[in-house]
């Protein structure tokens, strides 16, 4: 009598410890395709928000190389033939030259105002152990919470009594106490993560108070700075309510301040507009190609730990 023989393997002992067998593992239900559609929809979606952020762009600058006729008749159209007169109208006829310098002086001298007292005051905050100065950074971050719009009274009563309204000095110093709290906040974070033992090892080598700040801690916080110095230019640059309420000379005016001189009372100059918001937007552009690798790295640095 044959007997069939059983090909089946029993588990051995190692398998049955271990947790391993051979029975047949179940195949995932899981494609490939689903990393592949999750790109492509993020993809999509990126694509589409880029279309809708650089749209108004594309048509300012569109615009501004048309004349009058052309955007009145057909708005969307393309310029054929491109015209620069508007670009030359703005600079020259409607003073553009003046009010670029005006925009400049104050945007970068507030920012500078603002990065060298935040500086300071940020490591001195995040080195000081007395709760002294624990009140102090306090009285500094309280500045983030307090209205500053609804100073812009006794604010003007004050430029006025110093004889400094219409004087671009006077919007650089309220430029430059305005960005402090938050400068002040963001750069305190940044030099309490960096270890006391820098300090420590630079001050055995021989080197000063004032070297070891300048050579060793500010080049490590280079990312947090330029974060806090585009943070700070673009909401100047673009800033319309101080220069409008400080400013009475026409010849002190800022960017956005002279834009309204192309809005009559009948009638806009469509053409020099768009040329007058291009030449404002070109420093904000070159800005942020310049900073956006130092500006990514200070954004994300503490999310890799």
């Amino acid at each position: 009598m044959s007997t069939a023989l059983d090909t089946r393997q029993e588990p051995t002992t190692e398998a049955i410890v271990s947790g391993r067998t051979s029975a047949p593992r179940r195949r995932s239900r899981r494609t490939n395709d689903t990393p592949f559609v999750g790109r492509l929809l993020a993809n999509v979606f990126l694509w589409g928000y880029a279309l809708v952020a650089i749209g108004p762009l594309l048509l300012m600058v569109n615009n501004s190389l048309r004349t009058q006729q052309q955007i009145a008749t057909e708005p969307l159209g393309l310029p054929v033939p491109p015209t620069f007169t508007s670009f030359q109208n703005a600079w020259i006829t409607a003073s553009f030259d003046t009010y670029f310098v005006n925009s400049i002086t104050v945007t970068v001298g507030s920012v500078i105002v603002t990065t060298v007292v935040s500086v300071l005051a940020a490591y001195a905050f995040a080195r000081a152990r007395a709760k002294f100065f624990r009140g102090i950074e306090a009285v500094f971050l309280s500045g983030l919470m307090l209205p500053v719009h609804l100073a812009i009274l006794p604010l003007f009563y004050l430029l006025d009594a110093l004889k400094m309204t219409s004087n671009v000095f006077s919007l650089i110093l309220v430029y430059g106490a305005l960005g402090i709290p938050f400068t002040t906040f963001v750069l305190t974070v940044f030099f309490r993560a960096l270890p006391i033992e820098l300090e420590e090892a630079a001050r055995i080598d021989g080197a000063g108070p004032l070297r070891t700040f300048l050579q060793i801690l500010l080049p490590l916080v280079r990312p947090a700075l330029a974060t806090v110095i585009v943070f700070r230019f673009v909401p100047v640059w673009n800033d319309f309510f101080y220069p409008l309420i400080l400013l009475r000379d026409r010849d002190s005016y800022t960017l956005p301040v002279g834009l309204t001189r192309f809005f009559g009372e009948y009638s806009t100059d469509w053409p020099q507009l768009f040329a007058g918001l291009t030449i404002a937007t070109i420093p904000l552009v070159v800005l942020f190609l310049l900073a956006t690798k130092q500006i990514i790295n200070g954004l994300t640095s503490g999310m890799s730990k």
